[in-house]
């Protein structure tokens, strides 16, 4: 063969492939429309597997991701909003999209959205977004959004609130993340009950933001955290006098003149406090301060 015949099928052989690739991917879109009976039968891709398409690919597994996304768009928004839809090619589709370009954060972002929705506007599989984001996460460490993404569908499909907490905590380190990053992650270890965890992150960003209105707002839950500890703890000198005395206490004076107390007690914004019913610790109704509903005791 001669020099020039080689260089023109090398030249034919680079513009030949992408176009095949792309040819390849609309076909496949053409042949499951095309197969849809009046029944509907079951829809299957041709290629399941998003790392054989990426070994496939040649190098333009960037492209072709593109194709797939596109798929999963235009097979969501076919579907959404039909009663009795199952969505079940949902997740092999973005599952092979973000094979094919990890890079893709869109399709982490908006794909968890599809999956976590509830029938009939999604797929109802928090679990399976949930999968597609730390998937996102692993090969996107530097998206704090991804991880702001991770903590909403922990805290609000599935209020698993240590690992939300978690998540969004995780995203506040990332290089430029927001500072609600790491509010969120605090407020919502309070809400999941986790005292010390709520108390370390209020205070990690009481002391390193230059924000005055977020050093407020972690000021004002740390005073809340802190007159918490207090209560749970005269709640137990309560407990403890009543084993000594067979009742609880009426007053933080009865404490003290027990040598239970070496004064009466005050709150962070230095009101007194004082025992309701059962013998149960509680603010002035002076106090600006509010307690958190965490039910787990900060000695535990």
């Amino acid at each position: 063969m001669s020099s020039r015949s080689h260089s023109r099928a090398l030249w034919f052989a680079l513009v030949a492939i992408p176009a095949l690739f792309v040819a390849i991917g609309f076909l496949q879109m053409r042949i499951e429309a095309e197969t849809r009976t009046v029944g509907r039968q079951k829809e299957e891709l041709l290629l399941r597997s998003g790392t054989m398409l990426k070994r496939l690919s040649l190098g333009y597994d960037s492209l072709l991701g593109d194709i797939y996304w596109t798929r999963a768009v235009q097979y969501y928004g076919a579907r959404v909003g039909n009663p009795g839809e199952k969505f079940d090619l949902l997740w092999p589709l973005l599952d092979i999209t973000t094979t094919l370009d990890p890079k893709l954060i869109v399709a982490y972002r908006f794909g968890a959205i599809f999956l976590s929705e509830p029938m009939p506007t999604g797929a109802d599989r928090s679990d399976l977004a949930v999968e597609l984001v730390k998937k996102g996460v692993a090969a996107n460490p530097n998206s704090w959004e991804l991880s702001s993404d991770l903590g909403f569908l922990y805290y609000w499909h599935l209020k698993d609130y240590e690992k939300a907490s978690a998540a969004y905590l995780q995203g506040s380190k990332i290089p430029n993340a927001p500072s609600w990053m790491k509010m969120m992650a605090a407020q919502v270890a309070e809400k999941g009950n986790a005292f010390s965890n709520s108390l370390a992150i209020w205070s990690e960003l009481y002391e390193t933001t230059e924000n005055e209105k977020v050093k407020k707002n972690a000021f004002q839950h740390l005073q809340s955290l802190h007159a918490l500890q207090d209560t749970f703890e005269l709640d137990k000198l309560a407990e403890q006098y009543r084993q000594q005395f067979g009742r609880y206490p009426a007053s933080m004076k009865e404490l003290y003149e027990r040598g239970l107390l070496q004064g009466v007690p005050l709150d962070p914004a230095g009101f007194p406090y004082s025992f309701g019913a059962a013998g149960k610790a509680h603010l002035d109704a002076n106090s600006p301060i509010t307690l958190p509903k965490i039910s787990e005791s900060p000695a535990q």
